[in-house]
């Protein structure tokens, strides 16, 4: 069988550890990070935190799994029961996509129902995604549905088109946040 990509459930804040000894053992890792900064009473300090807190994804042969389980900081490969599920790779693509093109990203609540969009313009062009709007900013919101996480990327409205086969209608929405919603899955996909 070949080697697929699975996401590794990994102990707090042992993400960067994690992927670190995989790579040393010579497998593809991919953790992505957002840049936050902050604030404190004398300086202010732009720090590196993972867009999926306690997971890491690798790419490896399902049936040699070993070597992935003894890393210290592993915890299991994500999965049904005992079974481990590969992270769809359409989904890993975008946000390697997204990470990329320098657009602000954030960890994003995962979301189900939402108006799903295509980019038509700027570095993101031709992604799908849903739509939210936040305080007046619009984000593209990109999720892995095996980990039911999310990320939201900073979007400028003239990027984006309703793809056709979207239904509006008026559910989930908030004074805070406005999510423009549909019976489609929040799934990211690349046209």
């Amino acid at each position: 069988m070949s080697e697929q990509w699975y996401a590794l459930h990994v102990r707090p804040r042992f993400e960067k550890h994690v992927q670190t000894h995989l790579e040393e053992k010579g497998y593809q890792v991919f953790y992505p990070t957002y840049t936050s900064t902050r604030q404190w009473s004398d300086r202010v300090k732009s720090l590196s935190f993972p867009l999926f807190p306690g997971y890491v994804f690798c790419r490896f042969n399902v049936h040699a799994r070993l070597p992935i389980l003894i890393t210290p900081g592993v915890n299991q490969v994500v999965g049904s029961g005992k079974t481990p599920i590969t992270v769809d790779e359409a989904e890993l693509a975008a946000i390697r996509r997204v990470m990329e093109s320098g657009v602000a990203a954030q960890p994003w609540p995962y979301l189900r129902v939402g108006e799903t969009v295509q980019i038509e313009n700027g570095p993101l062009e031709g992604l799908t995604g849903i739509v939210t709007r936040i305080k007046s900013t619009e984000r593209l919101v990109v999720s892995v549905s095996l980990l039911m996480r999310s990320v939201a990327v900073e979007l400028d409205r003239h990027w984006i088109k309703p793809l056709p086969s979207s239904i509006r209608t008026t559910e989930n929405v908030s004074r805070e946040q406005t999510v423009l919603a549909s019976p489609r899955t929040a799934s990211l996909n690349r046209s």
